[in-house]
Order: structure tokens, then sequence, then C-alpha cells
């Protein structure tokens, strides 16, 4: 973790950051003066802008005047606030009748006059308005009339109809829930999801084991296999599985069954003694250390390589470099929701400026790691709506058990980040976006994306809230090979797991050949109608006519003879450590 240029060390540091790293465990990693920077810069350039401030209070004057019509009855006619696209704690009928009709509204209508307050003020940093507007909606949020039980008719509904034991249950949850967090220790999954045995269940053996992951090679389905094997390179922010849920739904079986002999990191789950395991690491001990098993087991032969989000990032890194030495091994490249351009970054970016940075910094010096209780607590508060209060409510005041299902089973298994890595990735790539300005160096010498020649299978998700598919899609405007965009519907996760057979999938698909001129997002999404379906099935396709013509017989597990021999059952041991 390095510290911007120009700065010494003080003779004090240690203690300055001890400070700051107790502060960061009673924050929850959030830096105190960040959010109160944000609210400074926006309320002082709110207090000086009078035209704003008249706008405000005749906004304020309308929207009462809306209440008090629509609280007397007449003149009949539709409320006038209307929740948010995506927002269902108001589904229940009960809202459309007093007195919870006025609760209701005068909450949208606080929600509608806050949006007007915290946008844009001139001369007010872009940042600040953002993360002023994202802190007044986790306010608001906390305050809604839907998550207390006499303000909602929904828990007031079940309340009568059960005799009040939606709330005896209720309070067991909550209990169980406390009690978990004291103690630290995660409830395991009750139900039919089990890794090993309904996830992460495609057949496959270990071959290969270093500190940082285990590679797992799949056992063919077919007689014959496509000569040229896939090598996925997921995230190390999740467990790999999440592109081996169950047999109906697992990309990796679908592949092994399409004729591809496949290969998967499953990344260790990383401790403070790993705290000075870098992003370079991940790049020479996991990316390239996987290629070189794989063509030790497949010799002769490229190697279609795919990375999922944080995976995709690295995967580009390394088939830069690659590119820049001289190294053909890569058939093709596939990107799953990767960003390789951070400038619009998405709503991550509200959590990260120079202040936040260092204040995790300082919380994974004293750690070793970020925890994934940290990382969890971010991406929840994106979607705090639904995945704090809408949650709370059903598990608390309604007393519903939290149905299982693949992903949620998935998603609960999260892993740490080690310190020095997470400190370059944020620093290198968010703050500073020097993988495509030209500033990103590896070995001492700065990679370029545009050298990399292999062709590009490049995915992005209509609603990813991580990786914008527009963010994604700036890959074209730095690479020249040929490359195939897919705008797929879903979510992050969704979106990329997305098996033939799903409903109500659809996605776009546009090829762009070397010396085709660059197209902008907005664009390329008119010109390319959406077709129901999965994307799979093209993807497929277009791995299979970048393959060598003739299949082959499948390879053996492993390379007992080359020094890689079977070492363990798919999915291995890694993915089991917490």
């Amino acid at each position: 973790m390095t510290a911007p240029k120009g700065n010494r060390t003080h003779p004090y540091d240690t203690l300055d950051r001890a400070s700051r790293a107790v502060m960061a465990r009673l924050t929850g990693g959030t830096s105190p003066h960040a959010a109160w920077a944000a609210w400074a810069d926006w309320g002082m350039h709110l207090a000086r802008a009078p035209g704003r401030q008249m706008e405000l209070v005749e906004h304020g004057m309308q929207s009462m005047a809306k209440l008090a019509v629509h609280a007397s009855g007449w003149p009949p006619g539709d409320a006038p606030f209307q929740p948010k696209p995506g927002d269902h704690r108001f589904d229940h009928p009960g809202w459309d009748k007093p007195p919870y009709t006025y609760w209701k509204q005068a909450f949208l209508a606080s929600q509608d006059w806050w949006d007007h307050a915290t946008e844009y003020v001139r001369g007010t940093r872009p940042h600040s308005s953002d993360r002023t507007a994202f802190m007044v909606r986790q306010v608001l949020d906390a305050m809604s009339p839907s998550n207390t039980a006499l303000t909602n008719p929904e828990i007031m509904e079940a309340t009568l109809e059960s005799g009040g034991r939606n709330l005896t249950e209720g309070a067991r949850h909550l209990a169980e829930d406390i009690a978990a967090q004291w103690t630290g220790q995660k409830p395991e999954p009750e139900g039919k999801y089990k890794v090993g045995e309904t996830l992460a269940c495609t057949p496959g053996e270990v071959v290969f084991r270093n500190e940082l992951f285990e590679l797992i090679q799949y056992s063919p389905a077919t007689e014959k296999v496509h000569a040229e094997p896939v090598l996925i390179v997921p995230a190390w922010i999740m467990k790999y599985y999440i592109l081996d849920l169950r047999p109906e739904n697992s990309m990796i079986r679908y592949l092994v069954e399409q004729g591809f002999t496949v290969f998967a990191i499953s990344w260790a789950n990383p401790t403070a003694a790993q705290r000075d395991v870098g992003l370079d690491d991940y790049r020479r001990r996991g990316v390239m250390a996987a290629l070189d098993a794989v063509t030790r087991i497949v010799p002769g032969q490229k190697v279609h390589a795919c990375g999922y989000c944080l995976g995709g990032t690295i995967l580009s890194i390394a088939a830069a470099t690659m590119a820049r030495d001289g190294d053909d091994r890569l058939a093709s490249v596939t990107l799953l929701a990767a960003q390789t351009d951070f400038t619009e970054a998405g709503e991550l970016m509200l959590f990260l400026d120079e202040s936040q940075v260092a204040f995790l910094e300082d919380m994974m010096w004293d750690q070793g790691f970020l925890d994934e209780t940290q990382m969890a607590g971010a991406f929840r508060a994106l979607r705090s709506e639904e995945l704090v209060w809408s949650r709370a409510v059903r598990r608390y005041l309604m007393g519903q058990d939290e149905p299982e299902f693949d992903i949620s089973v998935w998603n609960a298994d999260a892993t740490r980040m080690p310190a020095r890595m997470h400190s370059e990735y944020l620093r290198g790539l968010f703050l500073e976006n020097r993988l495509t300005s030209g500033r990103f160096a590896v070995d001492g010498r700065v990679i370029a994306l545009k050298d990399i020649d292999a062709p590009m299978f490049v995915v992005g998700t209509e609603k990813d809230h991580i990786a914008p598919w527009r963010s994604v899609y700036k890959v074209t405007l730095f690479t020249e090979n040929e490359l195939v965009f897919v705008l797929t519907s879903g979510g992050h996760n969704g979106g990329v797991v997305s098996e033939p057979g799903h409903k109500r999938r659809f996605y776009r698909i546009g090829h762009r050949t070397a010396e085709k001129s660059y197209m902008d997002p907005d664009t390329w999404f008119a010109r390319h109608d959406a077709k129901e379906g999965s994307w799979w099935v093209d993807w497929a396709a277009w791995l299979s006519g970048k393959s060598a013509p003739e299949k082959v017989a499948p390879p053996q597990m492993g390379a007992a003879g080359d020094g890689l021999p079977p070492l363990a059952p798919a999915p291995g041991t890694y993915v089991f450590q917490k």
C-alpha cells in the first residue's frame, strides 16, 4: 500500500494509523470525514444559491398542497406521488386506504423533495452531490412507514390473522441473528443446497494447487472434445461456484456438455497471513500459473480464457501483458461483467475517494484483509430499501423465514480481500484508472489493451450496479481486435447465470470486426434489437468457431507424468474455506 507521491513518513504515523483503524472498526470502514466533506460541499454551495433555495421552497409548498388535496378526497383522483420503479414496499392494497395512504404519500413527498434538493448545484463536486443524495436515501429508507408494525397495513393484517404469531417468530429470528452477530458464527444452510452435493457438483479433479488457488479440470461429457480448452478465471471477491450452481444452471457443466475441456480457478480465502499479496500476485501466481498448468495438461493448444467480474479485469491485464511480451497462447478472451475502464464505474464510486480509501487502508493495515461482512455492507447499502429494510420487515415483523435459493446460498458464502491487493485495486484502477490511461505497469513496463490480438467476447448486464454495462462496453474504445459485445437482461449475477430455457431472458448481440470504427453505447443499443433466449448458446457457437474444426479425444485428467497428478475430486478444498 503506497502513499500518494510527495508524502513522506512522519514519526507518529503508526499512532495515527492505529487511531484511524480503531475508528474504522466502529464505523464499519466508512470514513466520517468523507461523509462530512460531502455534506459541507453540498450545503455551502446550496447556501449561496438563492435561486435554488426559492425553487425548493416552491417545490415544498406545491407538495404540501398536493398532500392536502389528496387528504381531503376532493376532487377524486390518483395519488400525487408514486413509488420509484422497483420499489415494492407499498405494493400491499392496504397502502391505498386511510390512514396508511397519508403516511405513504407524506413519505414519498419527502423523498421527492430531497431528490430535488440533492441535485447538482453549480460549483459542487459531482461526487459530493451523489454521495449526499445517497446518504439522504439511507436516512429516508430508515424512516419509511413500511418499517414499523403500527404504520404498515401488511404487518397489521398478518398480526391480526395470526394472533401475533408473526411477531413472536420475528423475535426468534432477531435473537438468532443477534447471537450469530455476537459470536461471529454464520448459520450453515439447512435446505437442499450444499456445496459439493447440489451446488458446485460438476464432476472433475483438482489438478494444481498453490497458496492462492486450486485449478479444477472437469471430466468430459462427450466422446470427442474441442482441441482448445477453456480456462475460467472467477473473481476472488466471491466463490467460483456462481458459475457452477445447480446442474440445471451451471455454466461450467453447460460448456462441458457442449464438448469443451473446462478448467476453473477456485481461489483461496485469504487470511491475515496473506496481507502482502498484491494485485500482480493474482496475475503471476494466479492467472499465469493456471495457464501454465493448462498448457502442460493440453500441450500444443491455445486456450480460450474467460474472466468474470474482477477475474475479467485481471485476465485483461494478463492478456495485455502476454501480447506485449509476444506470448500468443490465448485463442480468445471472454469478459463477463468485467470492467477495464473505471471512469464510470457506477454506484460503488459513492464509497471511493482519497479519504475513504485511506481509511480502508488503515483498517486493512490492522486486520490484514477486508472482511467479507464489510464488503457485503457496502453492496447492501446500494439497495438498502430492498436488501436491508424490506428484509428486516419480512424477517422480524412478518416472521417469515427467508426462502433459500442457489444464488442466495452462494451470496452468503463470501470471501476476504488481502490488504495490499485491495489497496492496489482501489487506487490503481478505481481512483487513478491507470489501465486505460497508459499508466498501468507490469514488470516495470506499461501495458495497453489495444495490443491484444485475440478475439474478444464481452458481456454486460442491463441492471448491473457493480459493473454498469456502459462501463463494461468501454473496452471497445481501448481495443482494436475482433470483438463481440452482448448486453443481456438481468443484473451482475443473474444476467451471467442465464442458462437456456430460463424464462423471460433476452439479450442483444453485436459483432465488431477489427477495421470498424468505434460506436458509442447508446447508438449500439439503438441499432441492436433484443432477442429472446440465452446468450450462452451464441457464446458456445462463437467459441466453437474460434476452435479447430476437428474434435479430438478428451485429454487425460491432469498430467501425472509432468508433475500434475489429480489431487482431490471437485470442488476441491479451497471452496470450503471460511
